[in-house]
């Protein structure tokens, strides 16, 4: 064993080590949409006097943290999302609307001087009029015209004319509930006052006592949102001017215990400095989640256990080595996500799920490579061809997993919700399959290696022979790039028919993207879609589309539909449908859905514009236009795919899509590197001939790359239901014509701008951006166990 090998062994039985004590010792930070509960996205508002900035949002996540505080719910999450956006988490929150009407509220608490009764009655405040309009401003018609000053009815009816505001709930440093049983007061709020605005309360009712008892001007209105809920009488034991010293009050009105605990919540929480919308809301049950979670574990199980047994069946001994590895990433990646503390949605899930089966591309590149060296020097040793192996397969290796890093990524900042999650766990997942490939996996093979038994017995170590695919293509030769045309007309018939189905078809976006409200029952009678329309539209929701989802639920979707409406919804089924159980409600405001949208679109863009970007760097120009045009190409075939089905477009697709991109120019990537590296090496071979035996010699290797997330993916959408199957199915669609676009389009593309382009072949043994010389490029031909001592 050489010294670097014993590195290798001692950091990989290190990294294990630590990933398994994370992996027992620590739990993952589910999301919610794995957890069950109540996700809100709130928008604040500009009014005419304030801003909605990055300050009044703070400020407004903190008044809101304290209400929800105090609705018990456990763990709750707020969070601010870009300048004017606060993210609120409810953990195990079924039913929102109590949330949502404590969040919505502004609480506006102000205390009055009474001026004495109004001369008449106010005109109702008309139905348009500004909803954040500061308490105490003479907005309505019945108001007084001097400044400031509310007419306004008392708890009775009568009508009295109060004075400027003298206090706001900002001076309110505590408001509880209670019940007083003496007098027969019975529930009643008490406030206490804040330092200074005690001083003010005092005065304020020390002003108020100089009037005689049982006259107007001797009490103090308390409006809360341009309503009188309590105008006491200042005791006739305060003498004038002297006020109340105690700095504390009751607010009294007949309250019941759910009145006074809510009125106690709203004024302690405070007002909001600005008013705010929800704009997106979704509500997961808990059976959905763990529904979720064991399709997931049930799909990586067997995905994982299918693609190791086929990695084992084409590289035998090496093979199953690279499934101990597999079996290793699978601990580094989890335990990665545990340590970080990343929160795990769905969609992150299925990244998980999905890296596994990416996470063997490594070590199909490495041991190709070694299957072509040994094939090349079949006298060569095995340690001698493996080594060889992993340093030609650096460079491919390294710009397929930088692809799709930048796809991860782009996933990250222009993702949204439970999306940004996949993002994050493909990320680290690529990471950590680098890790397993290149360090676990390569010091199991060097040990094997370095068996006599396993070097001798060629067919036990996998890559002392070549596969019978590659056999297979050395016998056959087939001239597939004679006429490039040819291939080029099939991918644009492929792309008219996919550009068919969006015109003819339409694509059919999801809630996300328009806005509205999607929400999935579980009925405890099966109830068929006929007749939940029927009973929803005799129910008033006469535009609800209802469809069949999982087994045997309803999913509706509708317009603009608020949390009242999607109770009274749910009322008309269960007349139907016995006992009804939400089990997923997603509400997308119009604004979002616009957002949303045109993300989706800049994101398309930006990967584009990306991986152009990187390919152009590492690659001849004409390479990375014909890299992009196949991913292109990919993409279309995708959309088109899922209009002419019928399938829904949402955040989840766009994940899919932008992963089928990476994976795209990844295949593209590992074709192309064998081209510059063949062209370099014999210039004088026309490029046709070069480009076929580059695709000759990596087919293997994409063949068997695919497979391995073709197994995972089609375990996913088997068992991971309607949650993930959509995602897989975008994604083994995208695989397929993933692995067509990058020989049958990407090639001939190159070959055809090739023929025009005016740039040398590529000096032998310097890729671009290496900054290699032809001397490294000698060393590196060198035998890797030949130090270079003569006799």
């Amino acid at each position: 064993m050489t010294r670097a090998t014993a590195v290798r062994a001692v950091l990989a039985v290190a990294v294990l080590l630590v990933s398994v004590y994370i992996s027992l010792t620590m739990s993952p930070r589910l999301g919610l949409d794995l957890q069950g509960g109540t996700r809100i996205v709130l928008q604040a508002r500009d009014t005419a006097t304030v801003e909605a900035d990055r300050e009044t949002t703070d400020r407004t996540l903190e008044v809101l943290r304290q209400r929800i505080d105090s609705l018990g719910v456990s763990e709750p999450t707020l969070t601010r999302s870009g300048e004017d956006r606060i993210i609120v988490e409810l953990p195990d929150v079924q039913d929102p609307r109590q949330a949502a009407e404590v969040i919505g509220r502004t609480a506006q608490l102000t205390f009055h001087p009474v001026q004495g009764p109004a001369a008449e009655e106010p005109e109702k405040k008309p139905s348009g009029s500004d909803p954040t309009a500061e308490p105490g401003s003479p907005a309505e018609p019945g108001s007084t015209p001097e400044p400031d000053r509310l007419t306004l009815p008392d708890e009775q009816g009568r009508v009295l004319d109060l004075g400027p505001s003298r206090l706001s709930g900002a001076g309110v440093e505590d408001a509880t509930a209670g019940f007083e049983a003496q007098g027969g007061a019975g529930w009643s709020v008490s406030l206490e006052f804040r330092k200074d605005a005690g001083q003010e309360w005092k005065k304020l009712t020390g002003e108020a006592a100089c009037h005689p008892a049982g006259d107007d001007r001797r009490r103090v209105a308390i409006v809360l949102d341009q309503k009188v809920i309590s105008s006491p009488q200042v005791d006739p034991s305060v003498g004038c001017g002297a006020g109340l010293p105690s700095g504390a009050t009751q607010i009294t009105g007949s309250f019941s215990a759910d009145e006074a605990r809510d009125l106690a919540l709203l004024i302690k929480g405070g007002a909001l400095p600005v008013p705010v919308e929800i704009v997106e809301q979704r509500t997961v049950g808990p059976t959905l989640g763990a529904a979720a979670i064991d399709a997931s574990a049930q799909a990586a199980l067997i995905g994982a256990a299918a693609t190791a047994l086929f990695i084992t069946i084409v590289y035998r001994l090496f093979g199953a080595l690279a499934a101990v590895a597999l079996g290793a990433y699978g601990v580094i990646s989890y335990a990665a996500l545990v340590a970080l503390g990343v929160t795990l949605t769905l969609p992150g899930l299925a990244g998980f799920v999905l890296a596994i089966g990416m996470a063997v591309d490594a070590n199909v590149l490495v041991f190709e490579r070694a299957r072509e060296e040994c094939a090349d020097r079949p006298k060569r040793s095995l340690r001698s061809a493996l080594t060889t192996g992993f340093q030609k397969a650096w460079s491919a290796v390294a710009d397929s997993n930088a692809t799709t890093l930048i796809a991860a990524g782009l996933l990250f900042f222009l993702g949204s919700g439970p999306v940004k999650g996949f993002g994050v766990t493909l990320a680290i997942g690529v990471i950590a399959s680098m890790f397993s490939a290149l360090v676990i996996a390569r010091a199991l093979t060097e040990i094997a290696a370095n068996s006599r038994f396993v070097s001798d017995y060629r067919n036990v170590n996998g890559i002392a022979r070549p596969g019978a695919v590659r056999t297979w293509l050395t016998r056959k030769d087939p001239q597939i790039f004679r006429k490039p045309v040819r291939w080029l007309v099939v991918s644009a018939a492929l792309v008219a028919v996919a550009v068919a189905g969006i015109v003819v078809r339409g694509v059919d976006l999801g809630v996300e993207f328009t806005g509205g409200r999607l929400v999935e029952y579980s009925t405890s009678r099966p109830v068929d879609v006929e007749t939940a329309r029927d009973t929803l539209a005799a129910a008033g929701f006469g535009d609800a589309e209802v469809t069949t989802a999982g087994d045997g639920d309803l999913s509706v979707r509708t317009g603009k539909l608020d949390n009242d409406g999607e109770h009274a919804l749910r009322a008309a089924l269960a007349e139907e449908g016995g006992e009804t159980t939400k089990v997923r409600d997603e509400l997308i405001g119009p604004s979002l859905g616009d957002e949303l949208r045109r993300n989706a679109l800049i994101a398309l863009g930006v990967a584009v514009a990306v991986q152009l970007a990187y390919l152009a760097v590492r690659f001849r120009w004409t390479f990375a236009v014909s890299s992009v045009a196949a991913m292109v190409h990919d993409v279309i075939l995708v959309v088109g795919a899922f209009a002419w089905l019928g399938r829904p477009v949402d955040g989840i697709f766009l994940a899919a899509l932008l992963t089928v991109i990476g994976y795209s120019v990844n295949d593209s990537v590992v074709v192309f590197d064998r081209v510059r590296e063949l062209w370099g090496a014999n210039r004088r071979t026309p490029l046709d001939t070069i480009a076929r035996r580059a695709v000759l010699q990596t087919v293997p290797r994409t063949v068997n790359t695919g497979m391995g997330a073709l197994f995972i993916l089609a375990a996913l959408a088997v068992l991971g239901g309607d949650s993930l199957a959509d995602f897989a199915l975008a994604l083994l669609i995208g695989i397929v014509v993933g692995t067509w676009s990058s020989v049958f389009t990407a090639v001939p593309g190159a070959l055809l701008l090739e023929r025009n382009a005016k740039t040398p072949p590529p000096v032998p043994g310097k890729r671009k951006g290496k900054g290699s010389t032809r001397g490294r490029a000698g060393a590196s031909r060198r035998d890797p166990l030949d130090y270079g001592a003569r006799v």
